[in-house]
């Protein structure tokens, strides 16, 4: 069974990951995956609050890390196996220039 993982960055900028489900991460380790990056990336909080839910990680990763990023595909495998992992799901959409996640 395999997982999906489409990153959008805006027209002609989009990335379909492809993850084999053995290679998913653990919630755990993908949870530290996508927190190492948010600290490494010096992402910001969405929310007034301050709070970050994993869709938000899941988001701003994408974001710092940009579209050139993506072209590395060890990293963008990466990204994908944490982002499954995260959320326990098969299929994502990463909208980064609309600031959403859907599955």
């Amino acid at each position: 069974m395999h997982s999906s993982v489409k990153v959008v960055f805006g027209p002609g900028q989009e990335f379909d990951l492809q993850v084999d489900s053995n290679e998913v991460l653990s919630f755990d380790a993908a949870r530290a995956w996508l927190d190492e990056q948010f600290v490494k990336f010096e992402c910001v909080p969405m929310r007034g609050s301050g709070k970050v839910l994993i869709a938000d990680k899941i988001v701003a990763v994408a974001a710092a890390m940009g579209p050139v990023a993506f072209n590395d595909a060890a990293l963008a495998l990466d990204y994908a196996r944490a982002a499954c992992g995260a959320l326990s799901k098969a299929l994502l959409r990463v909208d980064v220039a609309k600031h959403s996640l859907s599955y």
